[in-house]
């Protein structure tokens, strides 16, 4: 499929260089197919430069800091630990460093890809301009991802807000800081300061945290960050801003009269679509109202030769579902191999602590079987108590789950095979399963209804008749 570089055409032209594009990229260039990525910055998106690597890696060291103010727990004496931030930011540019050679130019060049560092506009079916290059291809991939809105708050974007773009910029633990936002990323990063050491308030304009799940996940998870001092203030609303962070003058105003000081604000109320200026009119590809490109089942677009995939869709943001986008679209971009993308049951996981993770079909006409963590011996000899889980079930068989707790990212990988398989509560319960794990959590939910089933007034009446009518030919010594 690869073409001659003197007519400049392309097999695919991929607009961005996040976990859609990567994988669309070294995909279809490991088959043969001539590839270009138009992508003005070093290729790793937002998971390798502000989302899930540094996020993840601060989130390590504040876990750590943790540890040690709670040792008493365990018997050990506690200590309060001396916070390098400095150390801490290089620690989180390390792991950067050591993981972006996946993503390098260099190693997408081992790959067949062509990667030119510019912004690209489509000008016009099949060509797209990329600074002083005029790319053409047969399929182009929109794969741009997406970037942090900055709500027009009074006074907000005049006080120098960061975003999780830019709070990896800092370079000295802020004091005091304000997270507007109560999603995964503002738990996760608001959390996480905390521990550092930053006096965190957390503002949540909805009635809860977390508010894509449950109303228990928002009280452990709330519970525990109050517990380390965190404040977190619910059904609360930022109304202005005054002053500036950069001269130590901000305050967050809550409601119209609560003021709070602050040295840092970190905005964490959602993400808009990188989709402007790219000519996307010019070429028939449509938007929702939200600036998402609109896609069928195959991610294409409204030009039928014009893919998407990772954020830039809204659906599913995160960067597991970007990587199967990307794999997805060299599918049946370039080879008419019909893949459709079901984005029901596909998982997520928040590291806050505990973390939280959920898959599937979790409210509606589902039944519900709990179970609670402190009721589980791994978890209680571990010292970690906190949490849940919720399995959901329909006519029997499993079309959800939610955990709340240690590990939790990793319990929900089972589920996830498990919903995805249609399998019924009666076959994960009867699972012979490791003592003690976390992973035990699952059959002990399932068991917690199938019990109270087995085990109710009538099955124990017939179960006594049963014995004694046996008895009468079986008793010992006869």
């Amino acid at each position: 499929m690869s073409a001659s570089t003197e007519d400049n055409m392309f097999d695919l032209a991929i607009i961005g260089g996040g976990s859609a594009g990567l994988v669309a990229a070294k995909g279809a260039g490991n088959v043969g197919a001539s590839v270009v990525m138009i992508e003005p910055n070093p290729p790793g998106g937002d998971c390798l430069w502000t989302g899930c690597v540094p996020s993840k890696r601060i989130l390590s060291a504040a876990h750590t800091a943790h540890v040690m103010r709670t040792a008493s727990k365990h018997g050990i004496t506690s200590v309060e630990p001396e916070i390098d931030f400095t150390a801490v930011m290089d620690a989180v540019r390390g792991s950067q460093e050591h993981i972006s050679h996946h993503d390098s130019v260099e190693t997408l060049e081992t790959f067949g890809v062509q990667v030119i560092a510019e912004r690209g506009t489509f000008v016009r079916d099949g060509e797209i301009i990329a600074g002083d290059h005029t790319v053409r291809y047969r399929k182009a991939m929109i794969a741009t991802g997406a970037t942090p809105v900055v709500p027009g708050i009074p006074g907000l974007r005049e006080s120098s807000p960061r975003t999780s773009d830019s709070i990896w910029e800092l370079e000295t633990l802020p004091e005091r800081m304000v997270v507007i936002g109560g999603g995964a990323i503002g738990c996760e990063l608001g959390q996480a300061f905390g521990r550092l050491g930053s006096k965190v308030t957390l503002v949540e304009a909805g009635p809860r945290i977390l508010p894509m799940l449950g109303e228990q996940v928002a009280e452990v998870v709330g519970g525990q960050m109050r517990s380390e001092a965190m404040t977190v203030l619910e059904n609360a609303k930022v109304t202005a801003v005054e002053g500036s962070t950069t001269d130590g003058t901000a305050v967050v105003i809550v409601d119209d009269e609560t003021r709070i000081p602050c040295d840092e604000i970190l905005v964490a109320v959602g993400r808009r679509a990188n989709t402007a200026n790219m000519g996307l009119e010019t070429v028939g590809v449509e938007l929702d109202e939200r600036g998402h490109v609109i896609v069928d089942d195959m991610l294409k677009s409204t030009n039928n030769h014009i893919y998407a995939g990772g954020d830039v869709v809204g659906k599913m943001p995160f960067t597991h579902t970007a990587g199967h986008h990307g794999a997805a679209v060299v599918m049946n971009a370039l080879f008419k191999i019909p893949r459709k993308f079901d984005h029901d049951n596909i998982p997520f996981a928040i590291f806050c602590d505990p973390e939280v993770a959920s898959v599937g079909t979790i409210e509606g006409d589902v039944e519900k079987h709990h179970f609670d963590y402190d009721q589980l011996d791994r978890a209680v000899t571990s010292g970690t108590p906190e949490g849940f889980i919720d399995l959901f079930t329909q006519k029997g068989k499993i079309v959800g789950a939610t955990v709340v707790g240690h590990s939790a990212g990793e319990t929900i990988n089972e589920l996830t095979a498990r919903v995805n398989n249609g399998a019924k509560l009666r076959t994960v319960a009867s699972m012979v399963r490791p003592y003690p794990t976390y992973g035990e959590a699952i059959a002990k939910a399932a068991n917690s209804t199938l019990s109270n089933d087995l085990f109710n007034d009538r099955n124990k009446l017939v179960a006594g008749k049963i014995l004694d009518f046996l008895g009468k030919f079986d008793s010992a010594g006869e």
